[in-house]
Order: C-alpha cells, then structure tokens, then sequence
C-alpha cells in the first residue's frame, strides 16, 4: 500500500507534456494520405480518413486489425483522459483555425464556430468508429450473399467476428476514457496529481455504485485499470492490483481483499452492487497481470471468476514491524510471500530462501551486517515460522563458524562451535546448546591453554562432573562449580602418579589428599602452596608398597559412570530418531539429519553470492522413497551386511550422515590433545554404543518401510539378537571409522608392556631357528628341520627365520585388518598353518596339545616381529563379538596373550651364557 498524498502536481505536468506529443502525432497520422487501402463503398469519413484509419482488409495473409487498431485506440483515449486535445488546441490556437478546412474533411457536420478542443476530439476519433462500423456491416452482408458451403465462408465469418470485437473494444475504451476525464475535475489537487496519468483508466467509482470498505472506512473507492484507490481526507491509499487476491468466498453482499499489507471487506446495501464491484475487481487484477488489456475486454468471451493464487512479484513494506522497508521479490500467494523469494532490507540484511505465509520457512540463506566492521554474519539453515529451526551452519564474520542445530532462533541440541585459528583465544566446542548456551554434554579445546575439557555444562559454564586433560599430560577428574573445579578430585600425571584429594579453584592440590607414585611409594596427609613457593605437604610417606601392577594402572580411567554413555550425544541421536518417527519425510531431511557443505571456501563463496553448494536434497541416489526401498530389498544376512556396508559409507543416505556425524564428536573428544590413555575406556564404551544406536536406526528405518508398504511391523528384538546384530554385523563396520582414534589411544594404555615385548624379540631375534626352538622347550621330534634348505657349506644351526615361515607369514597379517572378527580368523588360520607344519613333519596328522602349541606360537610370535601387539590383542578382546567367549576364537586369543606376556618376562631380555653371541654357533 502507498499513500500518495503528500506527492507534489509534478507528474500531471508531465502527463500534460506527454499528452500533447501524442495528439500532435495521432493528428499527423489522420490527416496522412494511406496509399492502397481498401474502401468500403458510399464514401464518408472512412473514405477521407488516411493512415490507421484506412487499415486494409482482413485476409489470411494480414491477419486481424487488432494490434494496429488497439494502439491507435490507446493512444487516443490516453490523449482523452489527460485533456490533451483541449490544450494543443490552446497552444496552438492560430495554427488549427488555419486547418479548419482540412478538419472539414475528416468530420462532417463541423460548424465554423465550433471550439477546435472538442473538433480534434471528434476529427480523431469519428472517422474510426465509422471506418470500423462500415467494414462490420460490410462482412455481415458478404456473410449473407456467400452461400453456406462457399470456400471463403469461415473466413469472411471469422474476419466479421474480429472486427466485431474490434468495434465492442473501441466503444468500451471510449466510454472508460470518458469516465476517467470526468473523474479529474471531482478531485482535489492532491489526489489528482498523485493518481493522473494518461495510460490509466476508471474502471468503477464508489459515486456509482456505493461501496463501503471496512476497516479503512474510505470516504470514495476508485477501482482503475493498474490500482485500487481508497480516499480518506487528504490520504491517498493505493493498492497495486498485481498484489491483490479476491477471496472466492463471500457472505451475502460482502467480499474479502488481500493485500501484502492490509485485508478488508467491500460491503454493498444489495447483492447486485456487491457482484458488480466483486466482478470488475477481479477482472481488472487478471488483466494487470497479464499486463495488457483483454481483446475484447470485460464482459466479453470467457472470463476468469477468481484471481490466480500464486504469483510471482516484487514488493516494499511500509507498516511498521520487522519487514518494514524490506522489498520482497518472489512467489506469493494469497497476499503473503509464498515459495522461493528474496526479502532485502536497507540496512544491508539479506534473506534468500523459501517463504510460508509471510514468513521464512525451509531452507534459506541469511546475511546480517556486523555493525562495526564490513563483514557479515551468513546463516545457512532451516528455518520454521520466521525463526531459525533445525539444521544450519552459520558464519560469523570470519572469526567463528556454527554448525549445529537451532530452535526458535537460537542454538539447540548439538552442534560445533570453531573459533578462527588466528584469533588470539581460539578455541572449539563440540556439544549439546540449550537456548543459546552451552548446556549439557559437551567437548571444549582452548588451543592456547592446551587444555580440552570433557564434561557437564549449563548456563554456558562448566557446570558439573568433568574431566579437563591438558597437553602435557596431566588430567583431572571432579566437578565444577560456575566454571571451577570445586571439592575432591583426582589428578593423573603422564608418569601415572595419581592425586586423590581436594583442589582450589585454579587445580592448585590444596587441603587433605593421598599421592600413589609410579614405584608404588604413597604420601598421604594436607598440601597447600603458594604463588611461586612450590608444593608443601605434611604427612606419611609409606615406603614399604610394592610397585603398582599395569593392570592396576590400566584400570585408571577417567570419565566411566560419571557421564553415562547412553545420554552424552543424545542431541545427535535424537534428530535421528524424530525423524524416524515422523515418518522420514523426505522435506525433512536436511532439517533433521543436517546436510553436507564440501569445504570453508564455498561458506564464503554463500556470503557473495548467495547460495549455498550443498548436496541437493532431492538427488536420485538420496531420496528417501529410494532408501526405504533398498532396506526392503536387503533384509537378508548377506545382502543386509552389503546394505549396510554402502549406507554407511554414503554421506547421502541417513545412517552415512549419522555416522559421520558420530565421527566428528569421537574426533572432538580423543584425538589431539584427547589422545590420552586415561580416556581409552570412555573411547571403548562410546564406539559400542555407536554400533546399537545405528542399528537401532536401521531397524527405525525398517519399520518406516514396512508401515509404507501396509506391512505388519517386526517384532521387537530380544537383548540376544540385538547384541548378536550390534557385535557380529554393526560393530565392525563403523570400526573403520574410529580405528585411528582408538588405537592411539590403545597404543598409550599398554605403551610399557608393548616395550618389554618388543625388547624380548628384538634379543630373541638373535637366534638362529634351531637355538631359539631349543631355547624355547620345543620338542625336537616337532622341529621342521625338512623344511630348511640349505645352501653349500650352511649348517642347520646357522639357519634364521625359515622354520614355520608360512604360519609366520600369516600371523603379520593381522594388523591388516581392523575389523576384530578377521583379526581372530587371521589368527585361527595361524595356528593351522603350524599344525600343518608339524603334521607335515610327523608324516601324519596331529592335534597340538596347550603344551606342545604355546612354545610353538612363542616361536612363530617371535619371528612375525608385530609391532604393538598389545594394542591389538586388547582391542580385539574389547571388541570381538561376545558369541566367541568360551570358543576357539577365545582359546586362541588366550594362547596369543599367554605368548604376549612370556614375551615380556625377564628371562626373555637375556641371553644365556651358554648362547653368547659371541660363541661361534
């Protein structure tokens, strides 16, 4: 809506201008000779007339009169509504008295003291009405004489319809330019100069037809051919027809408008009024949209009875609220912007995205200008009801970037916060928000401090149990209070000494503790310290413990029950699991599950162009139909290990974008400065319960499928069979996923076994074959000296890693392999390969007995030289599948443990005296 009236008399003057230019050129053209043309008989003013008025004939190769004819009549009666004969005339007085003989042949009956004003008038316009009669009755006589069946017949009828309309358009064009004339001089100056233009036309005033508008309460209502016209005193209320809807229904004598901006009701004292007014609104806005005048016009052919739903248009707010002087462009629909649009404010803010009633909702682009720098904060994300909901990324500047979920506008659920590495206090939190704060489980890392903590929040603050390890090493365990660490603790140094007692705030020890030191002395009593006066305690120091055992110190682990698994990243298995439950709607996928951005350049590249390159939600290969037809087609064992092995690598389908998004919290929380073995637990526990939340939503997924097909749904899973799915199938999947984090952390845990190991078989390394099965206990009658080959002057005591060379050869593949399962099938194909061996050299087949198999697996562990064995064989015995405990898989874990520890025995990291290397063997 616009209110014109403040507008200055400006644009009349040059509508005025404009006015007489085209009456200088429509009488050049009249009173221009048309070479050619066809004349109906009986002479008259169609005979004096020349150029657009002596149009030819209709025939199939010209085509009807219409678009000469209808620019002409244009032309013309926008001369009419602006005067502007009456004031060429006035201009040129002088000059048409001159003419007045050459006007006579134009129009006849013109008396020699008739004004010249209203002779332009009449010399215009009489000569064409005529010229159009005569050519109608013309063609309706040739319509009579030709017979029914004569080969020019349809078009003689056709041409006679054509310039029937011809005649109905001009007559009507006429009377509307009439109208508009007479309508100026009942104005004021101030409306009449905000509203009068040549191209303009009154369609119907409130003065004929009475009308009252609620709750405007307008004095008049001026319907024209562009806009709706509501006058209130000096106000000017202007309503743009391409942005008004006419409610289909109606009560009685009453009917509904829309606008962006206002709605009211035209209200009648009778029906008839009220279907008039209602009719010629509704056809004047179809014909403003399609931007021209109908031929024939209103009241002529078919017509549209409504106005059409959804357009596409721009427009500015003026009322006051939160789009005021935004400008809209894009689709709209009863009167609000529906569909994909651009909102623009003057400030430099920026909306592009998808509308619902008024308001954002669905995927969208926002830009909001910082107000101190030239920089933008760029939102990408889901929005509902105008307010930011679901899944977005959004920049700040370049100092920060958000990725996460939003609720009512502000961060909610997970999500990531990463400051710029430049900045002077970077740092990154990965986490659950509540209503804009830090609220629940989540990860920090100050970079400059080296410090991560891994805990409790609320209030954005570190609120509750957590644990803070820094990059030195040291960690700590207890809770916090308004950011601090509060009460008794535990702190862990990197040499394992372990504090148990109270701490300050700043994790100074201070007050009653207890120190266990590596050598297993322990210090118990009160500690305090100053600023740069070092520890002081006071206590007994009791050295008579023996050194602490490593499974004593492995059993140090931080985080267990304090942060019960199944609830830290509720907040990324929940959008999961709505989603699910809504039904997996495909529209809201991306809203739920998150979408896929490829890198930090094309974040930047949204904020210049607004778009954003994301992986376009309705992709063949990602639609929901297609997925939960795949889950159909794969429910057998086999073919559901493939399914599962193709959804989770796909960063398309929902279980890819679960898992990866799993992956970015497990790489938050343990890889750098979280690669701390007091955390391998915590790490342990979480892939497990990653494995049963994902398979819990492929069976979500399945039963979403079944209910679409009308099928029954399955019946809940037992304990037994869930566990037997989660370990046998899920698990060693999404180990790949989490292996380098894990193992690290693996690595760290058994570091010192894995050192007494690895010394042991370095000095075992040493050996030839046959002093090392010697040395080892092994029976004689066992060894595969067949085996060897000997070169000329080779003695079989000299002879190094040749005996059981293919069970060795075997054994190193097993760190080949991260899924547990073919660890333990590695190996179980070991220890075929040396009861082959020993079979083969007995001439017979023969079963191992434990005694006889452990020298032998020593032996074959000793040459297959396997780095952090350790690592790997309690990692297999964390994840390997709980069906195998008490089977052959377990036995030949334990026999490989058994070696693992042998291998680490004192007696191992020396040689004999009677096996010098220095003795000539």
């Amino acid at each position: 809506m616009e209110e014109e009236g403040q507008l200055s008399p400006e644009p009349q003057s040059v509508s005025a201008r404009e006015g007489q230019s085209w009456a200088d050129d429509l009488l050049c053209q009249a009173l221009r000779p048309a070479p050619g043309h066809v004349q109906p008989r009986g002479g008259g003013p169609a005979a004096a007339g020349g150029g657009l008025l002596g149009h030819p004939l209709p025939n199939q190769q010209t085509g009807p009169p219409a678009p000469a004819q209808g620019r002409y009549i244009e032309s013309y009666t926008s001369c009419v509504v602006v005067q502007a004969f009456q004031k060429a005339a006035k201009r040129r007085s002088e000059y048409w008295r001159g003419q007045r003989k050459a006007l006579r042949q134009v129009l006849w009956g013109m008396s020699s003291e008739g004004s010249v004003g209203p002779a332009l008038v009449q010399a215009l316009r009489q000569p064409l009405t005529h010229h159009v009669q005569q050519y109608v009755l013309l063609l309706l006589s040739l319509g009579d004489t030709i017979g029914d069946h004569h080969p020019a017949r349809e078009l003689v009828v056709h041409t006679a319809s054509l310039f029937g309309n011809l005649q109905s358009f001009l007559r009507q064009a006429l009377d509307q330019a009439a109208a508009t004339q007479a309508l100026w001089p009942t104005l004021s100056s101030r409306p009449r100069d905000a509203l009068c233009t040549p191209a303009r036309r009154l369609l119907q005033d409130s003065h004929d037809i009475p009308v009252t508008v609620t709750p405007l309460r307008a004095e008049r209502v001026l319907l024209f051919d562009d806009v709706l016209v509501l006058l209130q005193g000096h106000s000017v209320h202007t309503f743009d027809l391409k942005l008004v809807w006419v409610d289909p229904e109606q009560d009685g004598c009453t009917f509904h408008l829309l606008t962006p901006e206002e709605e009211f009701f035209f209200s009648s004292k009778n029906h008839q009024d009220q279907v008039v007014w209602r009719w010629k609104v509704t056809q004047a806005v179809c014909q403003a949209l399609r931007g021209k005048k109908d031929f024939p016009v209103l009241g002529a052919g078919l017509e549209p009875s409504e106005t059409p739903t959804c357009r596409s248009m721009a427009y500015t707010f003026l009322a006051e609220g939160r789009l005021c002087q935004a400008t809209y462009e894009g689709e709209w629909c009863w009167g609000r912007p529906h569909g994909k649009g651009t909102l623009k404010w003057p400030d430099g803010r920026n909306h592009v995205g998808s509308f619902c009633q008024g308001l954002e909702h669905g995927f969208g682009i926002c830009l909001v200008p910082q107000a101190s720098e030239d920089k933008f904060d760029c939102y990408k994300c889901h929005w509902r009801e105008g307010s930011m909901c679901g899944y977005g990324i959004c920049e700040h500047g370049t100092d920060k970037v958000y990725k996460g979920y939003f609720q009512e506008g502000l961060r909610h659920g997970f999500g990531v916060l990463e400051s710029a590495p430049q900045l002077p206090q970077s740092c990154k939190y990965t986490g659950h928000w509540e209503r804009g704060q830090r609220s629940g489980y989540g990860i920090q890392e100050d970079s400059d401090r080296g410090e991560r903590y891994i805990g409790m929040w609320q209030a954005d603050q570190r609120h509750g149990p957590g644990v803070m390890v820094t990059q030195a090493g040291v960690c700590y365990q207890g809770n916090f209070q308004a950011d601090k660490m509060v009460g008794p603790g535990i702190l862990l140094s990197e040499d394992d000494s372990l504090y148990e007692g109270t701490f300050t705030r700043d994790l100074i020890l201070l007050g009653k503790g207890k120190v266990t030191f590596p050598n297993g002395f322990t210090l118990e009593g009160s500690f305090g310290g100053g600023a740069g006066s070092g520890l002081h305690a006071q206590g007994l120091l009791d050295t008579a413990a023996l050194p602490p055992s490593p499974g004593s110190v492995h059993r140090r682990q931080l985080g267990l029950g304090a942060f019960p698994v199944e609830s830290r990243w509720q907040g990324v298995y929940g959008p999961f699991r709505d989603f699910v439950r809504a039904g997996c709607p495909g529209d809201l996928q991306e809203a739920l599950l998150g979408f896929h951005v490829q890198s930090s350049r094309e974040l930047r590249k949204s904020q210049e162009y607004l778009c954003c390159e994301r992986t376009p939600p309705d992709d063949s290969t990602g639609r929901m139909e297609d997925i939960l037809e795949e889950v159909l087609r794969h429910r057998e064992p086999v073919a559901l290990q493939q399914y599962l092995t193709k959804a989770l690598s796909s960063s398309l389908h929902p279980l890819g974008m679960l898992l990866r998004t799993l992956m970015l919290t497990f790489q938050a929380t343990y890889a750098g400065i979280g690669a701390n073995k007091h955390l391998q637990g915590l790490a342990q526990e979480e892939v497990k319960q990653h494995a049963r939340e994902l398979w819990a939503a492929y069976r979500g997924l399945l039963q979403v499928a079944l209910q679409r097909k009308g099928q029954a749904p399955e019946e809940e899973e037992d304990t037994e069979t869930r566990d037997r799915q989660v370990h046998g199938l899920v698990l060693p999947l999404i180990l790949p996923s989490f292996y380098s984090e894990l193992f690290t952390l693996y690595l760290l845990l058994h570091e010192r076994e894995d050192s007494l190991y690895s010394q042991g078989i370095t000095n075992l390394s040493l050996f030839p074959d046959t002093k090392l099965l010697e040395f080892l206990d092994v029976q004689k009658h066992l060894w595969p000296l067949k085996d060897l080959t000997l070169t000329t002057n080779q003695r079989h005591s000299l002879v190094k890693d040749k005996c059981f060379l293919s069970a060795t050869e075997c054994l190193q593949k097993i760190i080949t392999t991260v899924n547990p399962r073919e660890k333990l099938e590695v190996l179980e194909r070991t220890y075929g390969e040396i009861e082959a061996t020993v079979s083969r050299v007995l001439g017979q087949e023969h079963k191992l007995p434990m005694d006889d198999l452990l020298p032998l697996l020593i032996y074959v562990v000793s040459r297959a030289r396997i780095q952090h064995l350790g690592a790997e064989i309690h990692l297999i015995r964390d994840m390997m599948d709980p069906v195998h405990t008490g089977g052959l898989y377990d036995f030949l874990l334990t026999a490989l443990e058994s070696c693992y520890e042998h291998l680490q025995r004192d007696d191992m990291h020396r040689l004999p005296s009677r096996w010098d290397s220095r003795e000539p063997w």
